[in-house]
């Protein structure tokens, strides 16, 4: 892996979409994970992670606000040479599904310009290659010395837990042909405590299974069960969180005062936004 010419590597982007509500260390250590595995490989390069909040019309209970969201995950990243926090998605006042977020930042690294918004999201018309747009109007992008071998635009994968792998099977959750458009234009890395998990729900998938090679699965072989539902209890509780989080995200918790009861109880009842969105959808 060593003798491997860096210039034939195929850059990556990570892009972890999710409530962060609150970000935990092991959100953190999903970014580490990844780039190690990728890194490893000897056949591509991690150039950065994103964080990508989910806004607050996603009406997931216990939800407080993206402004707060957003604050924690910049401290925590704050130190970090490669993981950044984006909040385009965030501050939509609609819910997106996280297909228009993955278009959005691919469209960006096309077209890294401030005009760049949600009517760019287009779907990529084959996987790493190029939309058809005006001419010349990407020329820029193109990397100096830039070998034939490495294309010119980063891929951006989808970076997430087993979870959210097994979420693609609840129902009016996820749309098919957004899943397809996923794992086979963009691609998935899966850091999973149990890699045999995670090959059964390919195996179970005919979507999955038809473009598995678009799927990385990462073993997380230094577990940890660290979640935000878990922190968001023992903060409801009066439990310490010192090690979970990190200290300046627990320090803003406490300034703020931000989980409580109350706050667990936001949006109790409500449907979530995509089981409301897909479910309307197909009466129509």
């Amino acid at each position: 892996m060593a003798t491997e010419d860096p210039d034939k590597k195929t850059e990556v982007v990570l892009l972890a979409c999710g409530s962060f509500n609150p970000i935990t260390n092991m959100h953190l250590r999903l970014f580490e994970l990844a780039k190690d595995y990728f890194h490893e490989t000897g056949k591509y390069k991690v150039i950065k992670g994103i964080i990508s909040p989910v806004g607050d019309a996603y009406k997931k209970k216990g939800l407080i606000s993206a402004n707060h969201r957003v604050t924690m995950a910049k401290l925590a990243t704050k130190n970090s040479d490669w993981v950044e926090v984006d909040d385009w998605e965030s501050s939509q006042s609609e819910w997106l599904e996280t297909l228009k977020v993955l278009r959005y930042h691919h469209q960006k690294l096309l077209s890294p310009d401030p005009t760049n918004s949600l009517q760019n999201a287009i779907p990529l018309t084959k996987p790493g290659r190029k939309r058809k747009q005006e001419p010349n109007r990407h020329d820029p992008v193109k990397k100096k010395n830039q070998s034939p071998d490495i294309k010119s635009v980063p891929q951006v994968k989808l970076l997430c837990g087993s979870d959210m792998l097994e979420s693609f099977g609840i129902p009016n959750l996820w749309k098919s042909e957004d899943i397809t458009e996923i794992v086979k234009n963009h691609g998935l890395v899966c850091i999973s405590r149990d890699g045999n998990s995670g090959q059964k729900f390919i195996y179970e998938s005919d979507i999955l299974w038809r473009y598995k090679n678009n799927i990385h699965l990462v073993e997380e072989w230094i577990t940890s069960d660290i979640s935000s539902t878990k922190i968001r209890r023992a903060l409801r509780r009066g439990q310490s969180i010192r090690y979970l989080v990190p200290d300046v995200v627990q320090a803003y918790i406490e300034k703020n005062n931000l989980y409580s009861s109350e706050s667990e109880d936001r949006n109790a009842g409500v449907v979530l936004a995509p089981l409301q969105k897909h479910a309307s959808d197909s009466k129509n």
